[in-house]
């Protein structure tokens, strides 16, 4: 219930649409490695909406939750002088939505599908780095998450390619 009420540890309410929805429903406040809370919190929305309408549906719920995202990324760095703080994990989500859009709806593949976007967040690929480094407010926040998730997107294709 901690995580529900008081305050963000940049000052934002909890319970503020910006807090909800820059820490994906909380899970950026949960401890230790948020952006892999993140990450994991969309597996099931992207599962349920691939297999109800196609992975194509990911694309499309990649572009609301980036808009969302930006809104919301906003609102919060308005309240903090960090640049990126880690308990934002929409662009994780977004990131997450776009790796997993093309593969298909089997739990092996959502599987390397989680652990590539994570790999690729975590090391920040050129030009990733480059923007998480030189670049700044939310467009820079959801941005490097979106060149990750093309690198995971790309390496999971060729291993289906090689695969069959």
């Amino acid at each position: 219930m901690k995580i529900l009420f008081g305050r963000t540890p940049h000052g934002l309410s909890r319970l503020h649409p910006a807090a909800i929805i820059s820490t994906w429903w909380w899970s950026g406040l949960l401890p230790w490695a948020p952006g892999t809370w993140g990450s994991l919190f969309t597996l099931p929305f992207a599962w349920i909406i691939a297999d109800r309408w196609g992975g194509s549906y990911l694309l499309f719920a990649a572009f609301i939750t980036l808009i969302g995202g930006l809104w919301a990324s906003r609102v919060f760095l308005d309240k903090t002088t960090v640049k990126d703080p880690s308990i934002i994990v929409i662009d994780e989500s977004v990131g997450q939505f776009l790796t997993l859009a093309f593969l298909p709806v089997e739990i092996w593949w959502y599987i390397a599908g989680f652990i590539l976007f994570r790999i690729t967040d975590i090391t920040k690929p050129w030009p990733a780095s480059w923007v998480d480094r030189e670049l700044n407010g939310p467009a820079a926040i959801m941005l490097d998450d979106i060149i990750a998730a093309i690198y995971a997107a790309i390496i999971l294709q060729i291993i289906i390619t090689i695969i069959g």
